[in-house]
């Protein structure tokens, strides 16, 4: 993969749903697998959705990066409208802990996985993982680089950090705890994060247009991922972005407020340089991306990086 174009693409093949049994959740875990036809020593993303998706969604991320040499592992998580769970299920409470441990378990599942899909087996650099996730799908992957939720006396909740993930990819995540609505405290206490030992190395992403119902702040919000963790990190301010950051849910779906093509290839581009700089050590896509970035006279976003 280094050293490859990205405007190298293989055609993309894909399974689902391959199910991993689940004891103890009510559903088995249904997974989509996205990989490369061809190549070898694929890294790979796990990608944790947004409220109320599934495995189907993301097209504009998901294809992109498996194009581009990645297998990447969708879950769907038990929020999702495809199951259709009631608001009393008793469940509920839980989703966010059955989130993470829906991530944990792709990861425990890759021989499954791989074996879905025709002549991926053995192609697969288990050494090589990253999460990604966008809005609570990026709270859930946040939490595998090591971000904890606060306890109703502001204590962090147990690690739940993977040893796995050498990388993440967070899209849109929500801010600290204090700034939450009345609504919010209320119906989602699970959303007080701490990022103080979010230790693995992860690219960030904002918009700066993302004016959150959830948060009595303002966009700003969503940069505190990158201001409150230590190491090495990276932030992606996109110009004019609301929260689908112009449409990386899906093509022309209905809750993309902010519409743009070019945003999104943006996006592509500068993720798919990040993972492979972040997993391959040496690699230059991310500095090269991020020069580009810097010298464009039009950018549409800017990157910090501590």
């Amino acid at each position: 993969m280094p050293g490859t174009s990205l405007s190298d693409a293989t055609m993309v093949i894909s399974a689902k749903p391959v199910v991993l049994p689940a004891p103890g959740r009510g559903e088995d875990l249904q997974v989509r697998v996205s990989a490369p036809a061809t190549g070898g020593d694929l890294p790979v993303v796990v990608f944790s959705h947004g409220f109320g998706w599934s495995m189907n969604g993301y097209a504009p991320l998901a294809d992109f990066w498996a194009a581009r040499g990645f297998v990447v592992l969708q879950p769907t998580h038990l929020d999702s409208r495809t199951l259709g769970l009631p608001a009393d299920d008793p469940r509920t409470p839980r989703i966010w802990r059955f989130r993470i441990e829906d991530l944990k378990r792709v990861l425990d599942g890759l021989d499954v996985l791989e074996a879905s899909v025709p002549g991926l087996a053995g192609r697969v650099d288990r050494d090589r993982v990253a999460v990604a996730g966008h809005s609570w799908g990026a709270q859930t992957a946040s939490t595998l680089l090591g971000a904890r939720v606060l306890d109703p006396d502001g204590v962090p909740g147990e690690d739940m950090s993977d040893p796995r993930v050498k990388a993440g990819v967070l899209l849109a995540t929500a801010g600290l705890g204090d700034d939450l609505t009345p609504f919010a405290v209320e119906h989602l206490p699970f959303m007080r994060p701490s990022f103080d030992t979010m230790t693995t190395p992860a690219l960030i992403v904002a918009g700066d247009r993302d004016d959150s119902a959830l948060s009595t702040r303002g966009p700003d919000w969503f940069t505190d991922p990158y201001t409150y963790s230590p190491g090495n990190k990276s932030l992606l301010t996109l110009f004019g972005a609301e929260h689908s950051l112009g449409g990386i849910p899906g093509y022309e779906v209905a809750e993309t407020t902010d519409e743009s093509p070019a945003r999104v290839a943006l996006l592509q581009h500068l993720t798919t340089s990040y993972l492979r700089s972040a997993l391959h050590p040496g690699d230059t896509s991310w500095k090269a991306a991020v020069i580009a970035l810097e010298e464009d006279p039009n950018p549409l976003g800017k990157i910090e990086s501590k």
